[in-house]
């Protein structure tokens, strides 16, 4: 009987341990989001175009990348790919174009930035930043 159950019961504990971002509604563009800020080298994004650190762009986090309106499992076809959106932080603002989607945020309003990007908020050296306001222009 235990051998029967035990499959359960750890299933039961994996699933109470783990648990995946929410997902953001994103339904208006006059909705702020608050996240993390981070800085990453980009290359080859989940939007499927080749970007560099001196591009205004942001990965958004999984959970809303992946739960974006219209989205499939093709990532290159996603509707956010492309939307611009204005971050904010410290009395600063930069508008960045979403072109990739953030697989280590943790939460679903983090931003993953490039330096360039990052540099407009705070510096690079500080390496992360929280309470990052942002919308979707």
């Amino acid at each position: 009987m235990l051998f029967k159950t035990l499959p359960l019961v750890l299933a039961s504990m994996l699933v109470a341990v783990y648990s995946a971002p929410m997902p953001l509604a994103v339904e208006s563009r006059a909705t702020t989001f608050t996240g993390d800020g981070t800085f990453f080298q980009p290359g080859l994004g989940a939007c499927g175009k080749t970007n560099t650190a001196s591009d205004l762009i942001v990965a958004v986090g999984h959970g809303t990348f992946d739960s974006f309106p219209g989205a499939t499992a093709n990532p290159n076809v996603n509707p956010i790919c492309g939307k611009k959106l204005k971050a904010s932080f410290g009395g600063k603002s930069v508008e960045v174009t979403v072109a990739d989607r953030c697989a280590g945020c943790a939460g679903a309003a983090d931003l993953d930035f490039t330096s360039t990007a990052f540099g407009k908020l705070a510096a690079t050296s500080v390496g992360r930043i929280h309470g990052v306001k942002w919308e979707f222009v």
